[in-house]
């Protein structure tokens, strides 16, 4: 890569600074005060701090962890904290029962945009799947050919891209399937703090990923080929992008997942 595309990648994740300022903003004007920024940096953090942890722990840079090494632990306390201590606050979403009733019974197919973002659930699962098992060394041929083709960073020493791969399976691919749940069924209240966590998330970890892709410091034969590198930005863009999409009609348009307060009053 030249020194242009190495500016070029640094650019690019300098690009996670005013994206989610934006996105926070755009939350913010239309939900509780400061409860799901906490959620979407908690998310930001926890998914940070774990890659950082373990990547140091079982790579190539293991036998050089110190005493100090400890101390990012407490950033992992202090975000799982902070996230339980945000849910603990009551939300302030209110509507008429009416409307509730209104938006729980319109069909799947009169729910377009919902109908689109189920579709998107299932190959962002087969996707998360596919490349935990790449990084688990499956002999496939198409994990394999994937490797070779698009993403040959996965296969970086660092155990970093490893460690991502696996935390993203075994978290957003149960996330994608429960998600998929609350979409198709009415009054999962659950839904909309969980997009923030994992969007924010999932921002963390796409940003970082595509960065040491791309980056001049990744040796080159773990570098991202000249003649992928459009396909591979699109594919993970897109899938960086679209659960923020997802994240903003259940936080803006929470109706169809809210619960009628007497049936709250009954439980």
């Amino acid at each position: 890569m030249s020194a242009s595309a190495g500016t070029g990648v640094f650019m690019l994740s300098l690009m996670s600074i005013p994206f989610c300022y934006l996105f926070n903003s755009f939350i913010y004007n239309n939900r509780d005060c400061y409860r799901a920024i906490g959620l979407y940096w908690v998310g930001s953090f926890l998914m940070g701090t774990m890659v950082y942890i373990l990547g140091n722990a079982v790579g190539k840079y293991g036998s050089q962890v110190t005493p100090l090494f400890v101390l990012h632990m407490l950033y992992i306390t202090v975000s799982g904290w902070a996230c339980f201590r945000i849910l603990s606050q009551p939300s302030t979403h209110d509507a008429q029962l009416t409307s509730i009733q209104e938006s729980q019974r319109t069909n799947l197919l009169h729910r377009p945009l919902d109908l689109l973002f189920i579709v998107y659930l299932i190959p962002a699962l087969a996707f998360c799947v596919f490349r935990g098992l790449v990084v688990l060394d499956c002999p496939s041929k198409w994990c394999e050919d994937y490797t070779q083709q698009f993403e040959p960073y996965l296969k970086d020493p660092s155990a970093y891209p490893k460690v991502q791969m696996l935390v993203s399976m075994l978290y957003s691919g149960p996330y994608y399937i429960i998600t998929l749940y609350g979409l198709l069924v009415p009054g999962c209240e659950w839904v909309p703090d969980l997009t923030l966590v994992h969007s924010g998330a999932l921002a963390q970890a796409q940003f970082s990923h595509i960065g040491a892709s791309l980056h001049t410091r990744t040796p080159f034969s773990y570098r991202v080929p000249a003649d992928s590198q459009l396909v591979f930005l699109l594919v993970n863009v897109l899938y960086a992008l679209v659960p923020h999409a997802l994240c903003y009609r259940c936080c803006t348009q929470p109706v169809f997942f809210l619960k009628p307060k007497g049936e709250k009053k009954t439980q």
